[in-house]
């Protein structure tokens, strides 16, 4: 996973709230086993006008021109912002993956589902929460285009005017996307302990590791 310390990008609007999850990677593509790849089927049913599958090559399908990541002056966004509870709805991991292969490397909302939350950090995706006054101030100026700077380190957004909005990422979190770690990487810090455990552990109980021979 790569380390996330300062990202730069273009701010996409989504001006929804509740968005679940099956919206955001419907059904028919939880069959694939697996996790990269989901790019052209993020938010299908609301980005084309015809139905999808896997099979499917979408780049025959139909885009929806009212749809708000449609829109030609949001093409290349890296930043998406959106409104209360985003991600709600089911545990799938893919929501996560098709964000990210989308191109988003920052969601900003005024909350998220907590699994879903789990999931972007788990993925390298950084997902900020602010109050709902700094949501409509972002809305108000993404509207008009907006480039935005996302500086983890510090815990910061920056304004191209040079107003900043802080926000917070619990330690444990933020350490993790600073240093660019999973949930596997995380585990491998410890592999000398684990080592040192199971070593301990076969010695101390030999008779647990008999049916092993």
């Amino acid at each position: 996973m790569a380390a996330f310390i300062t990202h730069q990008g273009l701010v996409a609007p989504m001006d929804r709230s509740n968005v679940d999850t099956d919206a955001i990677m419907p059904k028919q593509y939880l069959k694939c086993i697996f996790k990269t790849g989901y790019g052209g089927w993020a938010f299908d049913d609301w980005r084309y006008l015809d139905a999808g599958d896997v099979d499917i090559d979408v780049s025959t399908r139909r885009l929806n021109p009212e749809f708000e990541l449609n829109v030609p002056d949001f093409q290349g966004a890296s930043i998406l912002l959106a409104r209360e509870n985003f991600g709600c709805g089911s545990s799938r991991e893919h929501a996560v993956w098709g964000i990210r292969d989308l191109g988003f490397k920052v969601i900003i909302a005024s909350s998220f589902a907590d699994i879903f939350y789990n999931n972007c950090f788990n993925n390298g995706l950084l997902a900020i929460s602010l109050t709902p006054e700094q949501i409509e101030l972002l809305f108000q100026l993404a509207a008009e285009g907006l480039q935005l700077t996302v500086d983890l380190d510090q815990c910061l957004l920056l304004l191209p005017d040079g107003r900043q909005i802080a926000f917070q990422i619990e330690p444990k979190r933020r350490e993790r996307l600073l240093q660019g770690l999973d949930n596997v990487a995380t585990t491998l810090l410890q592999r000398q302990a684990i080592q040192s455990f199971e070593n301990h552990h076969r010695s101390s109980h030999p008779y647990y590791f008999l049916s092993l021979r």
